[in-house]
Parts: C-alpha cells; sequence; structure tokens
C-alpha cells in the first residue's frame, strides 16, 4: 500500500484519500459535515490541488460533497472585505489559482455531485467525468446575491458546458438548473440516486486507471486546452470587474 502523504491530513476542510488504484478523492465538508465555503477553503484549495499534482502517485481525482450537498453554503464575511483593493487582491491571487491549477491538473477529474452547489459550481463543472446525483440543483448564489459581478471564473465554466444563452439567461436572471437538466443540456454525464453517486464517480475513476497513466494525464490535458486558455484570459479583466462591483456596495464578502 502507498503511502498516506502528509497533505492528506493537512487542510481542515478537506477529507482526502487513496485507493489501491491510484484515485484520490478530494471531500469538502465542515467538521465533517455538510461544507461552508469559507475564506480558509479559499485560500488552501489552490495548495492542494497544487500538492496533488505533485504526488505522481495519484491517477484520478474525484472530488464530491459531504452528506446532502455539494457545497450549497458561505461564510461571505470570512473572506475579507472585497470593497477595498488590498483585500481583493488576496481574493483575485487565491481564487486564479484554485480554478487555473484545478482545470490544468494533470490527472483525469470525476466530479462526483452528490447534492446542490450553489457556491463554485465550475469546480464540479469542469471536470471530465461528472456524475450528478439526481438531488442536485446548479445554481450561483454568492454573487449576484451579493450583488457583485461574477468575474471569478464561473462564467467561463457556465458559457463553456451550458453555451453562451444559456448561461448569461440562468446568471442575469438569478436562475438554477437541475441535474436532468444539465444530462438534457450534454453538461453532466450521467444521473444516479443520491446514494449511489459517489459510489458511480469512484467506480468510473478506478476504470480509468486501466488506461496507461500517461494516456490519462494527457487526454484531460487535450480536451481542457480551451477551457484553460479561456480561464487564463477572462479571469483577469472578471474579478477586476467583480472588485469594480463589490466596491460599488457599502460592503460585502467575496462570492
Amino acid at each position: 500500500m502507498k503511502s498516506r502523504k502528509s497533505y492528506f491530513d493537512a487542510y481542515e476542510n478537506f477529507a482526502v484519500s487513496r485507493s489501491e488504484g491510484g484515485v484520490l478523492t478530494v471531500r469538502f465538508h465542515t467538521n465533517d459535515k455538510e461544507h461552508t465555503f469559507t475564506g480558509t477553503t479559499h485560500h488552501d484549495f489552490p495548495h492542494l490541488i497544487e500538492d496533488i499534482a505533485y504526488d505522481r502517485d495519484n491517477k484520478v481525482l474525484v472530488l464530491t460533497g459531504t452528506g446532502s450537498t455539494f457545497i450549497d453554503a458561505i461564510d461571505g464575511p470570512s473572506l475579507g472585505d472585497f470593497t477595498k483593493p488590498w483585500e481583493a487582491d488576496k481574493a483575485y491571487l487565491e481564487g486564479r489559482r484554485g480554478i487555473q491549477r484545478l482545470v490544468d491538473i494533470e490527472m483525469p477529474i470525476v466530479a462526483a455531485v452528490n447534492g446542490p452547489v450553489s457556491v463554485h459550481s465550475e469546480y464540479a463543472l469542469l471536470a471530465d467525468v461528472i456524475v450528478a446525483s439526481d438531488t442536485a440543483v446548479f445554481s450561483d448564489f454568492p454573487h449576484l446575491g451579493a450583488g457583485i459581478a461574477p468575474g471569478d471564473g464561473l462564467v467561463v465554466v457556465w458559457e463553456e458546458v451550458l453555451g453562451l444563452n444559456r448561461a448569461r439567461f440562468l446568471e442575469l436572471t438569478r436562475g438554477a438548473f437541475t441535474a436532468q437538466e444539465a444530462l438534457a443540456w450534454g453538461a453532466v454525464g450521467e444521473v444516479v440516486p443520491q446514494q449511489q453517486v459517489l459510489a458511480r464517480a469512484q467506480e468510473l475513476a478506478e476504470q480509468m486507471t486501466a488506461t496507461p497513466q500517461l494516456t490519462n494525464r494527457y487526454v484531460a490535458m487535450i480536451f481542457r486546452q480551451r477551457i484553460s486558455r479561456r480561464l487564463n484570459e477572462g479571469m483577469l479583466l472578471g474579478m477586476a470587474l467583480e472588485s469594480l462591483s463589490a466596491a460599488n456596495l457599502p460592503y460585502v464578502g467575496q462570492g
């Protein structure tokens, strides 16, 4: 059995485990219950992804949530006063690195969307293989709910997986879409009962490990080239406009 790496236990909001076959499962949680996204999560996520990328014993990455939700709650104030340039710059640094490192990670990503995801749904939707619970609902609560523009990568991913017109319709109307709608639109690969979603995602991930590791790595990288490029370009302006819209408010926590 491969040794348990120190980073598995280094982050308070991520439960990390790895199968004998090299499937690494990362589960968002708060005190081992449904996860509330905080400034700590925002800070730690890019560091965790970097740790995972450099560990060559990891063959496939599985992302999932805890209990009945993927990420459906946020502690906005914990992310800092986004109306202040120095705080906005910190959010930019962490936010851009988190999503960019995820999209560029050199291994297949499988998302097990175990329930509603209203916070950073782009983490799940840019996965190479997405298995969604029949209870999953995708939305963007924090940005427009707080009155700020969603410039941190979400709109790029939504546009890529949903199409431009559907993505902007949903954002401007504060809409949501179900797992069944996502399946019909081609945004997810499978919809299964909630109690089966993680097991099915891990099953598919284990199947992938039968393919040579370099082949899996390079197939994932090939298919993500366009979205990686678009995120790299789009977040520079997007997060600046997010900060500008936040500065127009008395105070908000960054979403």
